[in-house]
């Protein structure tokens, strides 16, 4: 889909967001939470909001954290991909914004090596 994308057009940004949840695909993974971080880029029209400097003129940025959180704190989910577009849905709830991207981490992804997080990255667009 055409539209913003990483590193294109105003966006907010939205770094480290720490989350205890239950999701993964081991059972051992569905039975305690787990660390998980979350970082969104989300994209509109910012102008607005620069010029009258009025909150309801852009997106609050604590609506999307809720959203996000929203989500983690929901139904377990076994894929971070699944995860990441139900986070990306729940942000692009929100009217005004055009497009996001979201990254889920997982801070002990449950392998043998030393790995400091495994995770996903996705971009949408509203329709």
């Amino acid at each position: 889909m055409a539209g913003p994308g990483p590193g294109d057009g105003d966006r907010i940004e939205i770094r480290g967001l720490r989350v205890e949840a239950v999701h993964g695909v081991l059972p051992s993974e569905r039975e305690a939470a787990q660390p998980f971080e979350v970082d969104l880029d989300v994209y509109l029209d910012l102008a607005p909001a620069a010029g009258s400097d009025v909150l309801d003129d852009s997106a609050d940025y604590a609506a999307a954290v809720g959203a996000a959180v929203g989500v983690l704190a929901g139904p377990p989910r076994q894929l971070l991909e699944a995860l990441a577009e139900d986070i990306a849905t729940a942000v692009l709830a929100d009217g005004k914004v055009t497009a996001v991207t979201v990254a889920v981490r997982k801070l002990r992804p449950p392998v043998p090596e030393a790995l400091a997080s495994a995770g996903v990255r996705l971009h949408r667009v509203r329709g």
